[in-house]
């Protein structure tokens, strides 16, 4: 990645951090792809996640995933398409005793299957499934997102 890339990088990860209730979850976006493809972030276990028992807080894994699929598929479809969070739910596997991993991906065949499918629906609900692992690779939770879709 070249200069200029990274510091467009360092901008689109910036981003997340104005909004205040983002910056209290403790994710910390590593990589946002120029046309916002792909998402990965990283959680660290900290004086601000670290819950009563010294492992990542719930309720930052959920918190600081939550946004992002909303986030992706408003930029990628555009202000012709209106993007809500539907429901969400999240089940831990094993605790989160230091950094946890997450990668988001929407890609070009995802856009056109939602495209389509907006063709001859009014609305459509999209679900997606976020793994949040430690440096071992091993999955500390899964959050399961629906996202509503529909033309404006």
């Amino acid at each position: 990645m070249g200069f200029s890339a990274a510091l467009s990088n360092k901008f689109r990860c910036w981003s997340f951090y104005v909004f205040a209730c983002y910056r209290g979850t403790g994710g910390r976006a590593r990589y946002v792809a120029e046309d916002w493809s792909e998402v990965q972030l990283d959680l660290p276990l900290s004086w601000r996640t670290r819950n009563y028992v010294g492992t990542i807080f719930g309720g930052s894994m959920y918190s600081a995933v939550d946004p992002i699929y909303m986030v992706m598929l408003i930029r990628r479809l555009g202000n012709n398409y209106v993007v809500w969070d539907k429901a969400a739910s999240i089940q831990f596997k094993k605790p989160g005793r230091d950094t946890l991993h997450a990668r988001f991906v929407v890609s070009d065949e995802e856009l056109a299957a939602i495209r389509t499918a907006l063709e001859t629906q009014r609305s459509i609900d999209r679900t997606y499934l976020i793994e949040l692992k430690d440096s071992s690779g091993a999955v500390c939770a899964t959050v399961e997102k629906l996202i509503y879709i529909r033309k404006r």
